[in-house]
């Protein structure tokens, strides 16, 4: 599932079919996971939050009494009526967009949830699989920056490509500037330094190609950081080089900001895209508009000379969007899954896997403050394979039983058995 989200993924408009077999196939996946006896257990918070977010979908989309929107909303978004009731009407100004948002959320939470209960061992050998999906997607960007000026291929799938296998360049490039800590990891942890530093080379050549300046400074500045982050052995060592990651990270997503607009007009860019949001989200910050129906209400509060016959599709600030959308219920959610990452960090400093894993999602939700990479199947299915790394309880259970072994030499083998075990 995991890599063939990788390359049929890629697309980020509504009602693509190869999103909906994504989605079919991974809650079908899931379910053989569940419906198989598992001795991991998935942490209560984590549960909690998925429950919160499942019963926010489902209050979107019900009939509620009309006379809870009073004053809540303007008049032109109070929301569909049901079946010709005016009495009742939904918080989804969309519902049909909320119901397909609902589905995506669904199948990648519950990929996440099934991976969750797998051994750390299945977990681990999942990295074979990612590191397909790259190779694939990097294989085909060179191939078409080798070919011609000219990059676009359609026909294939039902969106564009423009860029490896991806509709969008900058989701690409964001999938080759994620995976240097895992890369990183393969080489210092699993022995392979020679082709961990030859795939280290590729992205950073591939990002080139790519033609995003920016991206290769953060392809730069995050490899930098996961070969100090991974070395770290000690908790102070480790929080100082996270600080200083994030302080980078921040500081190159602004240069990326700075090198894209020169593209664009300056009027109408980012910026234009986040302050007519945020009027918006004042509007509608108690219920929010509905799940996937950004595109519906944005053009509500458009400036008239910001209209051009190129529309505006999402945020570029999933945070931003998503608060729109959800309201404050969401913005809620988003904070609690933040508080659950990071208080993950203490837990997961032991085992660089687990680190390299962190990397890659803080990136991504940094990353997410100027984009939207979360909306392809191809990114989601991957933030949800590295948050289950992250969560996964098995590994610190390993390196639990581990501290309580000892290495010893036979005949030429490096054995571990357990400490006061006879020789």
């Amino acid at each position: 599932m995991l890599f063939v989200s990788m390359l049929i993924g890629g697309g980020t408009a509504s009602g693509l079919y190869t999103d909906t077999l994504i989605e079919l196939a991974a809650i079908v996946s899931a379910a053989v996971v569940f419906s198989q006896a598992s001795g991991q257990r998935i942490s209560r918070s984590v549960l909690w939050l998925f429950v919160c977010a499942v019963v926010l979908f489902f209050l979107q989309i019900i009939p509620l009494p009309a006379a809870i929107f009073s004053g809540l909303r303007p008049a032109a978004l109070l929301g569909n009526p049901w079946i010709g009731e005016t009495r009742y009407r939904f918080i989804s100004v969309g519902v049909g967009r909320t119901v397909e948002a609902a589905f995506y959320f669904l199948a990648t939470a519950t990929f996440f949830l099934a991976m969750l209960r797998l051994r750390a061992e299945q977990v681990s050998a999942l990295l074979p699989f990612f590191f397909m999906g790259v190779i694939c997607n990097g294989l085909a960007g060179a191939i078409q920056y080798s070919l011609s000026d000219s990059i676009a291929i359609e026909g294939l799938l039902p969106f564009t490509i423009n860029a490896g296998l991806f509709a969008n360049v900058n989701h690409f490039s964001a999938l080759l500037f994620i995976s240097p800590p895992f890369v990183v990891y393969y080489g210092l942890f699993r022995g392979h330094l020679w082709s961990g530093s030859l795939g280290l080379a590729a992205l950073l050549l591939l990002l080139l190609a790519a033609g995003s300046r920016a991206g290769v400074l953060i392809g730069l500045a995050i490899t930098i950081m996961s070969i100090v982050f991974l070395s770290a052995r000690n908790r102070a060592s480790g929080f100082s080089i996270l600080a200083m990651f994030i302080g980078l990270s921040i500081y190159t997503m602004g240069a990326w900001t700075k090198l894209d607009a020169e593209g664009l007009d300056p009027a109408f860019g980012r910026g234009e895209f986040a302050r007519t949001t945020i009027e918006g989200i004042k509007d509608n910050w108690t219920t929010g508009v509905g799940f996937g129906n950004f595109q519906k209400v944005y053009p509500i509060y458009e400036k008239e000379g910001m209209i051009y016959s190129k529309y505006v599709n999402h945020a570029h600030n999933d945070y931003l969007e998503l608060a729109l959308e959800g309201g404050i219920p969401a913005v809620v959610l988003v904070i609690g899954y933040l508080v659950l990452l990071f208080a993950a960090l203490g837990r997961v400093r032991r085992d660089p896997f687990q680190k390299a894993a962190f990397l890659s999602v803080s990136f991504l939700l940094i990353h997410s403050l100027v984009d939207y990479p979360l909306r392809t199947e191809a990114l989601a299915m991957t933030f949800a394979y590295m948050n289950a790394i992250i969560f996964h309880k098995g590994f610190a259970q390993r390196l639990s039983h581990k501290s309580e072994m000892i290495e010893i030499d036979h005949n030429g083998d490096k054995l571990f058995v357990p400490i006061g075990t006879p020789s």
